[in-house]
């Protein structure tokens, strides 16, 4: 069990999570936030699909999302007890399709690989596909069965994780931290822009695509990936939605299809080196209603409900940053397109930083002294958002 005052800067689903369970392991938590449950964490698809991201060279990082997700169903049901409401999780697996012959190819590229790896995927013809889920379309040729590449409902948990957090005794300091957070050997005295200072033992830094200025040490190794994603709804008279996760490539341009109750479907995602532009652009939302109806015809009778642009924060390698910055000062950011996948184990790691504990083995290799060893260790700046 722990002890002491942890400040958490960011309130996305890693900071509200690491949060919660800190405070019920005995810690004084503040989350320092502007706007919680915002930002990426607000827009994403929800996918929980470690396989069916998996990128030769990423090795570590399929590892890692092999492990998290095989902790969602215990982390889901203890973060759906605490709150008293669900999570959102879907069980239903995912399915990977391909159109032409240029993407079947690198779909069974990908099955070679991941047999490699012993992560065998079921290879399926378009017609066996759409027996599993009628709503496919006709371009659809072939494509992959991951029955255990999940999704969750990523706004139903952000709601969760908040009332956890809170029915734990977190408190929000909903402001933006824009002064400096002292580091004389133990990190301590982050000054806001109004309102008292928030004093702390410890500070766990989650911002997201804004930890590269929260600390010179980050500044350079988590960046803003932009994304844009659609919000759907079945209307009267239209197919259903598919109950998996469907993932495409359509003429080599990835797009994802992933169901949520009451006939919804999100949509996405466009990926752009962008900076800190969330604008949703014209050709973003054509391009994505474009390829997903090649795969799910049905979509265009479907209402359109939102459209909405997201900062992924990206990393030098795509691995995140997990560990410590310095005394006092931990880190749990860069997580890329893999921030809700990877939560449970992240959390688990911090919890186990603040207990004075190794981490899972899987995290060692996301340890932000890759990056840092030998950098000087400053006062950190904290100006986010």
């Amino acid at each position: 069990m722990g002890s002491g005052r942890l400040a958490v800067i960011g309130g996305g689903v890693i900071g509200l999570s690491c949060a919660w369970r800190a405070a019920a392991d005995g810690w004084t938590v503040t989350v320092v936030d502007p706007a919680p449950r915002s930002g990426a964490s607000w827009v994403a698809g929800g996918m929980l699909a470690p396989v069916t991201e998996a990128w030769p060279g990423e090795e570590d990082l399929l590892a890692l999302g092999v492990e998290s997700v095989a902790r969602w169903p215990a982390f889901a049901a203890a973060a759906g007890e605490a709150a008293g409401a669900p999570v959102g999780l879907r069980s239903d697996g995912t399915i990977v399709a391909a159109t032409g012959s240029g993407d079947r190819a690198e779909l069974d590229a990908l099955a070679a690989y991941l047999a490699r790896l012993d992560r065998p995927v079921e290879s399926l013809s378009g017609r066996a596909l759409r027996r599993l889920e009628p709503a496919i379309g006709p371009d659809v040729r072939a494509g992959l069965s991951v029955p255990d590449d999940l999704a969750v409902d990523n706004r139903m948990l952000l709601a969760a994780l908040q009332v956890a957090g809170e029915k734990a005794g977190v408190e929000f300091a909903t402001r933006s931290a824009t002064g400096v957070l002292t580091q004389a050997g133990r990190a301590s005295g982050v000054r806001c822009a109004e309102g008292p200072d928030v004093a702390a033992d410890v500070v766990l830094v989650c911002a997201g695509a804004h930890s590269g200025i929260v600390h010179p040490a980050l500044d350079g190794l988590v960046r803003p990936v932009k994304g844009e994603i659609l919000r759907l709804v079945r209307r009267p008279g239209a197919l259903p939605a598919p109950r998996r996760t469907v993932r495409a490539l359509v003429d080599g341009r990835p797009v994802y299809a992933v169901p949520r109750d009451g006939d919804g479907l999100v949509v996405g995602a466009t990926q752009a080196e962008q900076g800190f532009d969330t604008t949703v652009t014209v050709g973003g939302v054509r391009d994505l209603l474009r390829d997903v109806e090649r795969v799910l015809p049905g979509v265009a009778e479907y209402a359109l409900l939102e459209a909405a642009a997201g900062l992924r924060p990206g990393s030098p390698d795509n691995l995140p940053l997990i560990g410590r910055l310095g005394d006092g000062l931990l880190v749990a950011t860069g997580h890329h397109r893999n921030g809700i996948l990877l939560t449970p184990i992240t959390v688990d790691a911090v919890l186990a930083l603040l207990r004075g504990e190794p981490v899972p083995e899987p995290v060692r290799a996301a340890d932000p002294a890759r990056f840092t060893h030998g950098k000087e260790n400053p006062g950190a700046r904290v100006d986010q958002r």
